[in-house]
């Protein structure tokens, strides 16, 4: 066994948080109102029908709020996050294109610790809002550890990277047939430990 056989590396918005429902919320707020299909459309701007500027402007200014501190967990992920680091020994590195700002970093953290419990996720690496996550898969390239993800195209980084991506569904990813793809953790974690 090497140090990173009971790792498992996860994306954080769309897998263990619901960044989505309370991003919503957020432009709700702020007098934006969500397209009809919305819930198909991976890209903000298409969800509410603005210009791409605006939208990363708005994702940026979220994701640096305090609100990113207060997320929910996405569907089962306690449950089962939970089981599989106290019963199974897995430990979490949460790799997530939320901002470089140190104050995100400390409230995504408080959030995970909160509802996961401290000690679950060795490791956060916050990239810059929308950064690709190449370079920090490539220091786990060849490793074989899971890549839980909610974005085809980062889960074929994973792929690419010698990773063995999963995918948890959404609407913008129904259509995936690349990956594996979970509707619940309660899935995932069945298939991570053969139960």
């Amino acid at each position: 066994m090497n140090d990173l056989d009971k790792v498992i590396l996860t994306d954080c918005d769309g897998v263990l948080l619901n960044w989505e429902y309370a991003f919503h919320v957020w432009m709700d707020t702020h007098g934006y109102k969500r397209q009809l299909g919305a819930q198909l459309q991976y890209d903000v701007g298409h969800q509410y029908g603005i210009e791409r500027a605006v939208s990363k402007n708005c994702v940026r200014t979220f994701n640096e709020s305090a609100a990113i501190g207060f997320l929910p967990p996405l569907r089962d992920a306690i449950k089962y996050v939970r089981k599989l680091h106290e019963e199974h020994g897995y430990v979490f590195h949460c790799i997530t294109s939320l901002s470089e700002d140190p104050h995100a970093y400390k409230l995504r953290m408080m959030n995970l610790e909160k509802l996961f419990g401290e000690g679950v996720f060795e490791k956060l690496i916050c990239l810059d809002c929308g950064a690709d996550k190449d370079g920090v898969l490539a220091k786990y390239k060849d490793t074989g550890a899971y890549w839980i993800e909610d974005k085809p195209e980062n889960a074929r980084v994973g792929a690419e990277m010698g990773l063995d991506p999963l995918l948890i569904k959404h609407g913008h990813n129904m259509s995936n047939e690349e990956f594996p793809n979970f509707p619940t953790w309660k899935e995932l974690y069945a298939h991570i430990t053969g139960e």
